[in-house]
Parts: structure tokens; sequence; C-alpha cells
């Protein structure tokens, strides 16, 4: 496989959300931009064959003190569920308004992870939207941690899930929202960046909302007007770098509940029981940073391929020896 290749870990359900996992290559139709790609490596994979990894993030800061507290004891139960047997390598993270707290190591004993995350968010204070600069200050927080979260697992071998337990830093984005050229450039610059970082390190992320429907469907909906990605630095709002947004983008889902948070993370981890890697050589970029969509289709009814749905081309650089 060529190091300029694109890699993709492809799910593939019924539309009523049944795995499908018996597919050859011939049924997969890779598309940038609307144009089919040759397909250069297929493979349908499982964890005995590729590892995974689990970061459990619960976000404190951005959901009221009473919520994180259920939060929490929803996690714990799903924690401590079957026994305590987790399928896959887990570590828990906290997001205060001081930064993250992050476990130490990874563990399959999720009765020793309950009893962690206990004592983690033990005291849990949270910055409230009535506080002065609230938003403000909760989107900084939220985009330090998720740069923080990120940095850490692409240094963890294998294929990563990151699941964001929360409704989402603000995301500060509308009409009535001005921002200046300067601004709209460092967003489109964190974009870029953080397309790139996720897409190489393999990690896929997810975004449990636990407030549910409890949360204005307006509010809770915002993030779908963003989802098709961003291809130039005057179009770029903070929205776009939205944990929601990313999420979708990376493959993975933006799901809500507010009666089922450990349902909703194990309709998470049930991505990552088996998995198709296709990878294709990407058309040739004639300028920096062109955003291209990608579409993963199949020859059959009735099923439904989910993985990254984008990248940033650039032109190749050319060795001047050769």
């Amino acid at each position: 496989m060529r190091s300029s290749a694109i890699r993709l870990d492809v799910v593939v359900n019924t539309r009523s959300g049944e795995p499908v996992t018996n597919l050859p290559e011939q049924a997969f139709t890779v598309l940038v931009n609307n144009s089919p790609r040759p397909i250069t490596s297929f493979r349908r994979v499982t964890p005995a064959q590729e590892q995974v990894e689990v970061i459990l993030l619960m976000d404190a800061i951005d959901i009221r003190y009473s919520d994180a507290v259920s939060m929490r004891d929803q996690t714990e139960n799903f924690l401590h569920a079957n026994g305590g047997k987790l399928a896959f390598p887990t570590t828990i993270a906290v997001l205060k308004d001081e930064g993250i707290q992050l476990a130490t190591g990874f563990s399959k004993d999720g009765s020793k992870l309950g009893d962690a995350l206990e004592r983690y968010t033990i005291g849990l204070r949270s910055i409230t939207q009535d506080a002065q600069g609230g938003e403000n200050d909760r989107l900084g927080i939220g985009i330090n941690a998720l740069h923080q979260i990120t940095t850490y697992a692409a240094s963890l071998p294998g294929r990563k899930l990151i699941i964001w337990i929360s409704p989402g830093y603000p995301l500060v984005s509308g009409p009535n929202i001005n921002l200046t050229a300067h601004q709209q450039d460092q967003i489109f610059r964190e974009v870029i960046g953080l397309s790139l970082q996720l897409r190489q390190a393999d990690i896929t992320l997810y975004d449990v909302n636990p407030l549910g429907v409890s949360e204005s469907m307006s509010a809770a909906n915002y993030y779908q007007t963003f989802l098709k990605g961003v291809g130039k630095p005057r179009d770029a709002q903070f929205a776009d770098i939205g944990v929601q947004v990313l999420s979708v983008q990376t493959g993975g889902l933006t799901i809500e509940s507010n009666t089922d948070v450990s349902g909703m993370i194990q309709r998470c981890l049930e991505d990552a029981a088996s998995w198709y890697e296709i990878s294709f050589d990407p058309p040739t970029a004639d300028k920096p940073d062109q955003y291209r969509k990608i579409d993963v289709r199949l020859n059959q009814p009735g099923l439904v391929a989910r993985t990254r749905t984008g990248y940033y081309a650039n032109p190749v650089a050319v060795d001047p020896a050769h």
C-alpha cells in the first residue's frame, strides 16, 4: 500500500441496524467527489486481527451538575454490567473546568474502572451556561480537550474509539456570530489539522448525548448543518470543529437518549466487533487543502455503509533528485 493511500474503516449494517460482516470486495464502490476510485487493498477485520482501544470521556462542563452525576452513574452501570467484563481494553477520562483527568492505562475489568470513575468524579463542578463568559469558556476548554485526547489516542496502537459523553461543547455559530477573516482562517486550519490527525491515527469519534429529548430539537440537531465539510476559510465556523460534527465525519455516531447512556455506549462499541478496511489511492490535488468528499456505496439494496466522509488533499511533493 502506498504511503499516500487513504485507508477507511467501513461499518456495514442493514437499515434496521444489524451488522453485515461477510461482504466481498466486489460489493463496495469508493467514490471521491462522486468519481469512482480503484480499491487498492481490502480486508474484513475483527479485534482478533487488530487491536481496538476505547476511551470513555465524560464531559462535566457542558451539562448541569445533577445531569453530570446521572451521567457518571449510568456510565458506571455500563462498566459494571456483564460481571464487569468489557469487550475491549478501555480507559476513562473526565473533562472538568480545569481540563481532562485521564485514568492511567487500559483495562477490560469494568468493575475496576467503575470504582476509579467514582473516585475521579468526586467534587465535580461545572461551568454553567449562566457563568460569565460561559459559552466561550466552555468552547475553549472543549477544543483544548479534543486536542489533548486526540493527541493521546494517536500515540496508541491499533484502532481507537473515543466516546465523548456529552451534549457537546457550545457550537457558537450562526447568523448572529460575526467572525473575522483571521478567526475563520484559524478555524479552517484547525479543521484540516484535526481531520488529518484523526484519520492518520485511526481514531473514530462518537458523541453520546445524555440529555436526549430533554434538550430542544433545534439545539440538539443544529450540528447537522455542518456535516458536509468546509472547503474554504471564509465558510468556516466554530461548529465545524464541534464534537457532534467530527463524530459523523470520522465515521462514528452522534446519538442521544436521556434514559440509556449504557445502551448508547454499547451501540457505539458494536462498530468495533467487525469492520472492513478499504484503501484507495487519492486523485492528485492541484492546490493545497482541497476538501474531497468520500462515499462508499454497496451493490446490495437495504445495506448502509458508514465511514469517514472526507479528507483534505494536497499536491504530492516531487523529489528534485528524480
